[in-house]
């Protein structure tokens, strides 16, 4: 604020008066890349494997995903997490699979598992390096982006180790040039001549050639816009921000280029041995009259996130696009945010992937899981197609849960439209096991076309889900989270005054179907008994 250079009454306007927003980051349209239109299924190396991992452990995990009939069942990602690259990036700054481990390379491991009739996915973090310490995609995004889509990589998990946050503060720009790449003439454009908005104000600075220099675009509070700029031509232009410098802390800058593209700019630190500093970005202009505005959206941590997770969805939209006009093969890649749930993402990952974390990581115990339940179960609002909450892969036939608490882990998830992620080492996968992951009633409740997330409708002892189904159907959960075995009745005529099951309608005799013991019968009430730790799920219908 007041030590960017800000105008002394622009820093007490912002101190005394909530400033109006500049951008709303947390509007913007949906991800739309046709991937995940149901929770994707799949398994993922971390839970059972964490570090170690190797070429031959990932090829055999595939091989037991289509001997088990996993895969008919839906089950089709392989998820390759952290550890998988090497430490040391090539020649031309691409990650590579370790040398040693994957010796063979990761293109060649996709193939093989492709063969199979499975996807591949892959892991980087949203920071400059991933949670065991290597090379990881904040900076790198575009490029990173085009190595997994050239990989065929069809699902990617996107961590937050290792972040830096973007600065909420602004360089003071005291003008623009443009130049067409390639080309040494420039057009110059300076500050005092274009339009300033919200807190953004001149100031004089004699050191710099226009004379002024505009202030007040840090925190989201202010803009600097360049109207009717021409281009002779279509094409690729040299973008070069001139700026003052001032103060030994990161800035940040959009350009955003008549109002559709939108290119991150960042600003080391400055050392004042000049007045004044260059710093440039390749854009794009169509032919005649052009505008640039130029601000920064970050007013905290949060903004940050959702910038820099929307910048690499935006990478992987469009490699993926590249891939399939240079292959004639169009592969979505699947984007899962990895963020913990700290910064909120149900409110802005519709915008910026198909799945976002909403807890930090499950582990393989009960009062862990239902801890994660509990604030997952609350965000039923903000999932549907293409857009899932996640509260992690499912910790099913890992450590020491019994046989009810595995059930209730996997048809609570199920009822949640979670991504069903298997994370339990499926070469020793029990019949017991097998038996719950592979419950087609189950699966078809979590694969709805619907897309509607279960509602709790009741909490206690024994919470009751609700989940509106396709074809006027609904599903029913009970939830047995402490104590002993319990018995519940419920009258089915109860719950359909819920809003959310506003368009379905159900007759005074209802067919009641049994997901977990496999069966039917008719009547308006529900009786059953809920073992402790588990649940009970029915379909009704009619």
């Amino acid at each position: 604020m007041r030590r960017n250079g800000m105008c002394p009454l622009c820093f007490l306007k912002k101190i005394l008066v909530r400033p109006a927003k500049v951008k709303n980051l947390y509007k913007d349209i949906p991800y739309l890349n046709e991937a995940a239109l149901t929770p994707p299924m799949g398994w993922s190396s971390w839970n059972t494997f964490r570090n170690r991992i190797d070429q031959e452990v990932i090829y055999d995990i595939a091989l037991a995903l289509k001997n088990t009939g996993l895969v008919e069942a839906g089950y089709t990602y392989v998820n390759i997490d952290d550890n998988w690259v090497s430490s040391k990036r090539d020649n031309n700054g691409n990650m590579v699979g370790d040398l040693v481990r994957f010796s063979d390379g990761i293109p060649s491991l996709v193939n093989k598992i492709n063969k199979l009739g499975l996807k591949v996915g892959i892991y980087s973090s949203n920071g400059t390096l991933t949670c065991e310490d290597l090379p990881a995609s904040l900076y790198n995004e575009k490029r990173d982006a085009e190595t997994f889509a050239s990989w065929g990589i069809e699902y990617f998990k996107y961590d937050f180790c290792h972040n830096e946050p973007i600065s909420k503060y602004a360089p003071l720009v005291y003008g623009i040039t443009l130049s067409r790449v390639g080309q040494r003439e420039a057009k110059e454009y300076f500050a005092k001549d274009a339009l300033l908005s919200g807190y953004a104000k001149l100031m004089k600075n004699t050191n710099i050639p226009s004379g002024f220099m505009a202030t007040g675009l840090d925190e989201n509070t202010g803009m600097l816009e360049f109207a009717n700029i021409t281009a002779e031509s279509e094409g690729e232009y040299a973008l070069t921000i001139e700026i003052a410098k001032k103060g030994r802390f990161k800035k940040f800058l959009i350009a955003e280029i008549n109002d559709t593209d939108k290119y991150h700019i960042y600003f080391p630190e400055q050392k004042i041995y000049n007045h004044t500093a260059r710093f440039q970005a390749i854009i794009k202009l169509k032919k005649g009259t052009n505008n640039i505005k130029l601000y920064n959206p970050i007013r905290n941590n949060i903004d940050s996130a959702i910038l820099q997770y929307r910048y690499m969805g935006k990478c992987l939209l469009e490699a993926a696009k590249n891939r399939a006009l240079s292959l004639k093969e169009y592969k979505p890649i699947t984007f899962s945010i990895c963020e913990w749930g700290f910064r909120k993402p149900w409110l802005w990952g519709n915008s910026a992937g198909n799945l976002w974390r909403t807890t930090p990581d499950i582990r393989p115990i009960w009062s862990w899981i239902m801890t994660i339940y509990e604030r997952n179960v609350k965000l039923y609002k903000y999932a549907g197609k293409g857009a899932w909450n996640d509260p992690d892969m499912l910790e099913v036939g890992n450590g020491e849960l019994s046989h009810d608490e595995n059930l209730a882990h996997f048809a609570v998830w199920c009822m949640m439209n979670a991504p069903l992620i298997l994370g339990n080492d499926l070469r020793k996968i029990s019949n017991e096991i097998l038996d719950i992951v592979k419950n087609k009633e189950l699966i078809d409740i979590n694969q709805d076309p619907l897309g509607k997330q279960a509602k709790r409708i009741k909490k206690g002892l024994m919470d009751i889900l609700i989940k509106p189904l396709q074809n006027n159907r609904i599903a029913l959960c009970f939830l047995n989270k402490f104590g002993s075995k319990k018995n519940v009745t419920l009258n089915i005529k109860s719950i359909l005054s819920d809003p959310y099951l506003k368009d379905i309608s159900l007759n005074e005799e209802t067919s009641i179907y049994d997901v977990i013991e496999k069966k039917k019968y008719y009547g308006s009430k529900l009786a059953c008994t809920v073992n402790k730790h588990s649940a009970k799920v029915f379909i009704l219908e009619g």
